[in-house]
């Protein structure tokens, strides 16, 4: 077939491809109201063959045009596609549809972006990060909604109301973990994998994972994405955005696949094999990615008296929390990388603040509820209970003990512990422990009469203690204006809903047993904040105030009495 022929071909594919896209859609969304009009299974068998037969018409077209290592690739893609597909015909042709449906979405993606109106809504997404950021948090919201409503997706086969349906998926994709829905009880194999899928775009990031998609595309970064990019990862003034993606993926799989292994072997007691293993998957994604999701009702209560349960989940979120800017550098340090062998400041800091926080939760706690919730256990039961429930109350959401029956003295250090959060670049959210230094470190210079701000003999720029007290007053006015309509529309105690706001802002997951009972309004409130949580005021801030021009215009200084 000649190359202009061969050229023209796939553009009449690509443009049926856009129409059974959407037939796809409204096949698999639009069940209940076909079936009114036609016989459902038919239709879903012909959508399904039509998908595998334009698949296998790609593969000629591409098998006969020029050849390049992009073509090739896309040419090997699809040949596994058509593979997987043809297999899934012979259990459901329901999951046909859909996952060839990925495949052509992201094709329609990557027009739309790049070469649709001559590739402008890329321009202006890129001129823009901070945009970029909140949109990919949404789309990925959205979609996830909208899958999280199929029939499919529920163990009783009945479409999820809307309200609860976003509020799994942003509670998944922003690794929060409140739920108003029991994962393992209500939602089937594949509404559990579709969060699963969620928690794991949430914890890696999703600028992360567009910036892969842009990289994949053959784009080039611009310098605006690439400085955001090492805002949010932490990483050094020298960035390698590709190495650095790379590192971020490897380290993911093989941390995520260290904890499952760990896990198995307690879950296999009490299951099969294959349940084991899922369930040891599931559970090691969501500590990673501090998404605190778990399968069974009672959150790890039931294994309050493991010590590989424990230590191995606790051991996933603080890894996950101390960013992936800090286990490279670690990886560095230890390996003898760069000629010069020293930890950057960012990461003493964090190890630093990071570790004083979880000795001073494990004390508060163990101290708080000796005679609370946790008396009668005995010391090992104490000690375990503890660590677990400060180092998750570091925006993981797993709890091994009652959290509405502990004392209100681990209520308000948790509280404390919540809006902390976990680090930059990591998979949790909360002002993140630098900012709580930047702002001790001020008060100890204030309190030493010193004007700068400095630590392990290096000086921190006035510019980080400016954007710190910012971030701090904004994230507290945020949450102070949701609880204040909270508790206009739920009729719950103070305390709990306090919890409840600060640990959706942390993206915590920590619930004193209020979630599933607030009201439609109340949800929606919670998943505001969850959002906003995520993706961090400051990145709002950024993208309101970007296209804004300031004048250069500089005013008298004059000292206003303060205190």
């Amino acid at each position: 077939m000649p190359e202009k022929e061969s050229g023209r071909f796939l553009k009449y594919i690509e443009f049926i491809a856009y129409f059974l896209a959407l037939w796809s859609f409204a096949v698999i969304f639009l069940e209940s109201i076909i079936t009114t009009f036609t016989n459902y299974q038919s239709l879903e068998l012909f959508t399904a063959l039509a998908n595998l037969l334009l698949i296998v018409l790609t593969i000629i077209g591409r098998a006969f045009s020029p050849e390049s290592s992009s073509k090739r690739n896309l040419l090997f893609l699809d040949l596994t596609l058509l593979v997987f597909g043809g297999l899934l015909m012979f259990y459901h042709a329901k999951y046909v549809i859909f996952f060839l449906l990925i495949r052509q979405t992201y094709f329609i993606l990557q027009y739309l972006i790049f070469r649709s109106f001559e590739g402008k809504l890329y321009k202006v997404l890129t001129d823009n990060p901070p945009v970029s950021l909140m949109l990919s948090f949404a789309a990925v919201i959205l979609v996830g909604t909208v899958l999280l409503m199929l029939p499919s997706a529920c163990v009783e086969n009945r479409v999820t109301p809307f309200a609860d349906a976003l509020f799994t998926a942003t509670s998944a994709t922003c690794v929060t973990g409140l739920i108003v829905q029991d994962t393992g009880g209500y939602f089937s194999l594949f509404g559990q994998l579709v969060i699963l899928a969620l928690i794991q775009i949430g914890g890696l990031g999703i600028m992360t994972i567009s910036t892969a998609f842009a990289l994949i595309m053959g784009r080039r970064l611009t310098l605006k994405l690439e400085n955001l990019m090492q805002s949010v990862m932490g990483e050094s003034e020298r960035l390698d955005v590709f190495q650095l993606l790379k590192n971020i993926v490897i380290v993911t799989v093989l941390i995520e696949g260290m904890g499952a292994i760990l896990l198995f072997p307690v879950f296999a007691r009490n299951m099969s094999s294959s349940l084991a293993m899922y369930h040891a998957i599931f559970h090691s994604v969501s500590a990673f990615c501090n998404a605190g999701f778990s399968l069974f009702s009672d959150s790890l209560v039931s294994f309050v008296d493991s010590p590989v349960i424990n230590l191995t989940i606790s051991t996933l979120i603080i890894l996950g929390g101390i960013g992936f800017a800090v286990m490279i550098d670690l990886y560095r340090f230890a390996m003898h990388v760069d000629k010069v062998r020293k930890l950057t400041l960012h990461t003493k800091i964090v190890l630093t603040t990071s570790a004083g926080l979880l000795v001073i939760g494990f004390i508060s706690i163990y101290i708080a509820e000796y005679h609370s919730v946790m008396e009668g256990f005995s010391i090992s039961r104490r000690i375990l209970s503890s660590w677990f429930q400060s180092v998750s109350a570091r925006t993981a959401g797993f709890n091994t003990v009652d959290i509405g029956a502990m004392a209100p003295s681990s209520i308000l250090v948790m509280m404390v512990l919540m809006f902390i959060g976990a680090s930059p670049g990591s998979t949790g959210g909360g002002i993140k422990t630098t900012t709580f230094a930047v702002l001790v470190l001020s008060l100890v210079s204030m309190l030493k009469g010193r004007r700068e701000l400095s630590l392990f003999n290096r000086r921190i720029s006035l510019s980080n203690h400016r954007e710190a007290t910012s971030l701090i007053t904004l994230s507290a006015g945020i949450i102070f204006f949701i609880v204040f309509v909270l508790f206009l529309f739920e009729k719950q105690a103070f305390d709990k809903l306090l919890f409840e706001a600060i640990s959706a802002f942390g993206t915590v997951g920590l619930s004193m047993g209020i979630t599933s009972g607030l009201t439609h309004i109340g949800k929606m409130l919670i998943t505001i904040l969850m959002y906003i949580g995520r993706i961090g005021p400051l990145t709002l801030i950024y993208a309101l105030s970007m296209r804004k021009k300031q004048p250069r215009l500089n005013y008298a200084e004059e000292k206003i009495a303060i205190g």
